[in-house]
């Protein structure tokens, strides 16, 4: 099971993402994504241990996001491929069965590659960005919509990238599956409890409508 809301951990150094992490889980976070990718690997480890044993007292699902070898090391619940360059396929390998995998898109192009790949869910985006220099485009709502309109897939499909809580209503009306969140979330934890109701009033219409 997939969860609807991800919480990608923010900070300029292990610590503090770790202090987040904990955070979060005291806040009700279902799904964290631990992202210390510029840290070496003998700091990931230390601090992946850590954070292993904080998520599984919540019963939290512990992401490792590109360290494939040192997520199955801890046996965190999976890894999610952003900038590694090992593809999807020789990655699995690596991996226990049960561990998930995922990865970030940033055009139908690539979505379409990757959903042909051993992947349990997708990141789409960015929805906005507040980087200029960025060579990546956001998609904005018109962007979502032409990507879900052209795709025909059970896979899930998360959007990322300066989401607000008054913005989650219009991208899950484009057909988007879920929200990886970074910011709003660690500025405010409180927010965790307001962004699971959006998203569980949006999963309640969708059976409404199944009938």
């Amino acid at each position: 099971m997939i969860a609807k809301l991800h919480y990608l951990t923010q900070g300029n150094a292990p610590q503090e993402h770790l202090d987040h992490l904990q955070k979060a889980c005291t806040s009700g976070a279902e799904w964290i994504q631990l992202r210390l990718n510029r840290f070496s690997d003998k700091k990931v480890l230390k601090y992946a241990e850590e954070a292993r044993e904080i998520t599984a007292h919540f019963q939290t699902r512990l992401i490792l996001q590109d360290h494939y070898k040192i997520a199955k090391q801890i046996k965190a619940d999976g890894v999610h491929l952003e900038n590694t360059i090992a593809s999807p396929s020789s990655v699995r390998k690596h991996l226990y069965p049960w561990q998930l995998m995922g990865a970030t898109a940033h055009q139908l192009a690539d979505v379409e590659n990757l959903l042909t790949q051993e992947l349990d869910y997708l990141y789409i985006g960015p929805f906005k960005n507040t980087n200029h220099d960025s060579p990546v485009k956001p998609l904005a709502l018109k962007g979502y919509t032409l990507i879900l309109e052209a795709l025909s897939t059970a896979t899930p499909l998360f959007s990322f990238g300066e989401i607000q809580l008054e913005d989650v209503n219009e991208i899950l009306a484009t057909g988007i599956s879920g929200l990886a969140i970074d910011k709003a979330i660690t500025n405010d934890f409180n927010s965790i409890r307001t962004f699971h109701e959006l998203l569980q009033a949006s999963s309640t219409q969708e059976q409404r409508h199944s009938f």
